[in-house]
């Protein structure tokens, strides 16, 4: 247990040093806040901008608060997405590359200590982003559109952490296997795409897939109440990222006592 303390602490500490403690979190807030705040502003930005012909008026219907909040999240779905690709696309392939995961290992390091420290670290600062973000989010939506509890703001992240913790672990399954930083961007951004597509298509039939989080998500916020659809899609979502992180383990293992061999 104080080894894998040792290389979570060290996974920490350079993630501050790259200044990802600064920039994904503002990242992240500016994302969630930006669409409420231009959804209630729309009308008087297109009035200024003077976008609108003489005399015509411009009706935009308000979203309620739970549609407010899930625009914050669609722009989380999507943008959200690359910016997890991108900071998590060189954490194991490059400190391969570089001999860093050799120095480490020739250690008495275990590779469960070294792969889950490393996915550890990235799913606390990307939760702690997502928590600041909806907090900014609810914050414009409660001035703008009207009130929600933070019940259901904590509920919605604890939710949606899940499928960007997916994410994360799908990046991190990327780097044991591949070596190239950008095709492991694009393969997790091509795995997303992939299982949102599928999710589209075969909606009713995929009711647990983690892709179908949001609108789950969407469904608690005015229902009031968890559907049993989204447990389903959280559980699913667990199992995913346990057994991603085992075959991630397994193939690093595998790759790095191949190296060792020649």
């Amino acid at each position: 247990m104080q080894q894998w303390i040792i290389l979570f602490r060290k996974e920490i500490q350079e993630n501050i040093r790259n200044f990802k403690w600064m920039w994904v979190p503002l990242v992240f807030i500016l994302l969630a806040a930006m669409e409420p705040v231009t959804t209630y502003y729309m009308p008087t930005i297109l009035k200024a901008a003077g976008g609108l012909p003489e005399g015509a008026v411009f009706e935009m219907p308000m979203p309620n608060p739970a549609e407010a909040i899930m625009m914050s999240l669609a722009q989380l779905s999507s943008l959200g997405v690359l910016v997890i690709a991108l900071i998590s696309m060189g954490t194991i392939a490059g400190e391969r590359k570089s001999g860093v995961s050799e120095l480490i290992l020739v250690k008495p390091v275990s590779y469960f200590n070294y792969i889950t420290a490393k996915w550890a670290s990235y799913i606390l600062l990307l939760l702690t982003s997502l928590l600041l973000a909806l907090l900014a989010s609810w914050y414009y939506v409660t001035l703008f559109f009207g009130s929600l509890t933070i019940t259901h703001i904590l509920g919605a992240f604890l939710f949606y952490g899940l499928w960007l913790s997916l994410i994360v672990t799908i990046s991190i399954f990327y780097n044991a296997w591949i070596s190239s930083q950008g095709a492991i961007a694009a393969a997790t951004i091509g795995t997303v795409i992939l299982i949102s597509t599928v999710t589209s298509v075969f909606g009713t039939k995929l009711s647990w897939s983690p892709a179908n989080i949001s609108g789950h998500i969407h469904e608690m916020l005015i229902t009031n109440a968890v559907p049993s659809a989204l447990y389903g899609a959280a559980g699913l979502t667990i199992l995913c990222i346990i057994c991603l992180l085992i075959g991630t383990i397994f193939i690093f293992q595998t790759k790095y006592a191949s190296r060792k061999s020649e």
